[in-house]
């Protein structure tokens, strides 16, 4: 008589028990381990609001208010250790839209289906409309999408790294 298989509890169609690991890819887990790593600034495997501090510190902001470090811890159901951290990561791109949906939003702004926009241009429509991008937060897209030397941006890769987390390989 072959041996009883276990039950399954709660399908992934429940919200039960679905790996948050099956979610990613091996190589986009390191990447998140060596993040998490960094953020882990006492190495006890739990990020705490001290964590958050010194990581933010050490990124140059230093007068962060113990508010904000309360908010961001509470994102978590509990403690956040490294499958938490995952699941977090998780839970936020799912609410991403899909890639093909960001990219028509941007060819609308590109009319000649070139798949760039003006650097000029992105940035006036960021910094003037609906949630106003600030300076600091235009100098991280810039750092991030830097234009070519003729001033456009690559709107196809912004929309892959929103999506999948990192650039292609070319």
């Amino acid at each position: 008589m072959a041996p009883k298989k276990a039950k399954r509890r709660g399908g992934a169609s429940e919200g039960g028990s679905s790996n948050v690991f099956s979610m990613f890819e091996q190589s986009q887990i390191q990447e998140y381990k060596e993040a998490f790593t960094i953020i882990d600034q006492n190495r006890d495997g739990i990020i705490s609001k001290d964590d958050l501090r010194d990581v933010l510190a050490s990124m140059g902001q230093l007068n962060v208010k113990n508010e904000e470090l309360e908010a961001m811890v509470k994102e978590a159901s509990g403690p956040i250790n490294f499958t938490v951290f995952l699941t977090m990561f998780g839970e936020k791109l799912k609410g991403a839209d899909p890639e093909d949906v960001i990219v028509s939003a941007f060819k609308v702004l590109d009319p000649e289906g070139t798949g760039f926009i003006k650097k000029d241009f992105l940035q006036e429509l960021l910094t003037t409309q609906c949630d106003r991008f600030s300076a600091e937060e235009m100098k991280n897209l810039w750092a991030a999408f830097p234009p070519d030397v003729a001033g456009n941006v690559d709107y196809k890769n912004i929309c892959y790294v929103i999506t999948h987390g990192e650039e292609k390989e070319e």
